[in-house]
C-alpha cells in the first residue's frame, strides 16, 4: 500500500525549475531513502510535501490526500524532523517535546521518558543554552515519542554524534517493525544503506535512480584486492577495471559487476594466492553520477 506519492512533481522559482517532473513513492512500512547533493532539490520536495509550498505542476498525496489542499489532516498523522531545529528559547527542553507532542495528538510519556533517557538528554535546561545536536534530540524525542503514521526525516542527525546516530537507527527500525514509513533524507550514506529499503537519488531537480539497493547494485563496482604467483602484465587492458594500484605486491581495483566473471577468469589463470573482495555500496553509486563515469582505466600501476 503506498502512503506517498508524487507525480510528476514540478516546481518553479521564475525561470529557475527546481523540481522537473519528481515521481517518488513510499510504501507502507518501508523506509526510503531521499539522497542527492545540496541544491538538488530534496527540501523543495519536502516542503512541498509538509505543505508548505505549492507545486507548480504535477500532485502530492500521503495517505491518498493532497499535499497542499489536506496538509491540516495530513499533519495529524505525519512525524517531521528537520536539519536545524528551532526552538522557543524560553521554554525548556521538556516543555518544548510536550507541545510538540500536544500537536501531534500523543500523550506517551512512557515512550517520551524512555527516549529522553536513550538520547542522554536533559529537558530541564532552557532551550537557548542547547547546542544544535541537543535541539535535534529535542525534535526527534518528539517525533518518534508521537505515535505518527509517516516520519519526513530531513538531515535529522545533522549534528549528532556517531552513538546518538546510533541511537536514532534504533529508532527508525522499531518505528518500521510497527509498521510506520519513513522518507530519511540523509548525507550520510552509510545511514541510508543500513536502514533503508529503497532509495531515490535526485540531482538537478530530477530522479535520477530508484529502487532498492539489489537492484541499484548492477550499476556499481565490485572492489578486489588479489595477489598472484605469476605477475599480471596486462589487467589494465581488460574492460570493466577502474582506479588499478599496486600495494606492497597485491592489486586492488574496482571492476564493473557485468565484466567480474570474465575478469576473475582471467585472473585465475596467473594462480590467485589472495582474493578478497568488497561489495559495491551506495556512495560507489551516488560518487559514480556525482562524480562522472572515468573515460579510461586508471593507469596508476604503471607497468602492471
Amino acid at each position: 500500500m503506498s502512503i506517498l506519492n508524487t507525480t510528476n512533481l514540478t516546481k518553479r522559482f521564475g525561470k529557475f525549475t527546481a523540481l522537473d517532473g519528481v515521481n517518488m513513492e513510499v510504501k507502507e512500512g518501508e523506509v526510503y531513502g531521499f539522497i542527492g547533493p545540496n541544491g538538488a532539490g530534496k527540501s523543495t520536495t519536502i516542503r512541498i510535501l509538509l505543505g508548505m509550498l505549492k507545486a507548480s505542476q504535477g500532485e502530492a498525496k500521503i495517505f491518498g490526500k493532497d499535499a497542499w489542499s489536506d496538509a491540516v489532516d495530513i499533519h495529524k498523522r505525519i512525524a517531521y524532523v528537520p536539519g536545524d531545529v528551532n526552538l522557543w528559547p524560553n521554554l525548556t527542553g521538556g516543555e518544548v517535546i510536550d507541545l510538540f507532542m500536544k500537536m501531534n495528538g500523543s500523550t506517551n510519556q512512557e515512550r517520551r521518558e524512555s527516549l529522553i533517557k536513550k538520547f542522554d538528554f536533559d529537558p530541564t535546561k532552557k532551550s537557548r543554552t542547547y547546542s544544535k545536536g541537543n535541539r535535534q534530540k529535542v525534535a526527534l524525542i518528539a517525533a518518534f515519542a508521537s505515535d505518527a503514521d509517516l516520519y519526513i526525516l530531513d538531515e535529522p542527525t545533522s549534528g549528532l554524534d556517531p552513538l546518538m546516530e546510533h541511537i536514532f537507527q534504533e529508532c527508525v527500525v522499531e518505528a518500521k517493525k510497527a509498521g510506520k514509513s519513513v522518507l530519511l533524507s540523509s548525507h550520510i550514506l552509510s545511514e541510508v544503506e543500513k536502514l533503508c529499503d529503497r532509495v531515490g537519488i535526485i540531482r538537478q531537480g530530477k530522479i535520477i535512480e530508484t529502487g532498492t539497493l539489489d537492484e541499484l547494485r548492477h550499476l556499481t563496482r565490485t572492489h578486489l584486492t588479489i595477489k598472484t604467483k605469476e605477475q599480471i602484465d596486462s589487467l589494465n587492458k581488460l574492460k570493466g577495471i577502474y582506479n588499478l594500484k599496486e600495494i606492497d605486491l597485491e592489486l586492488t581495483f574496482q571492476v564493473d559487476t557485468d565484466e567480474l566473471d570474465s575478469v576473475i577468469r582471467y585472473i585465475s589463470g596467473f594462480g590467485i594466492l589472495k582474493l578478497e573482495s568488497a561489495p559495491p555500496t551506495l556512495e560507489d553509486l551516488f560518487m559514480r553520477h556525482y562524480q562522472g563515469t572515468p573515460h579510461s582505466n586508471s593507469r596508476a600501476a604503471g607497468s602492471l
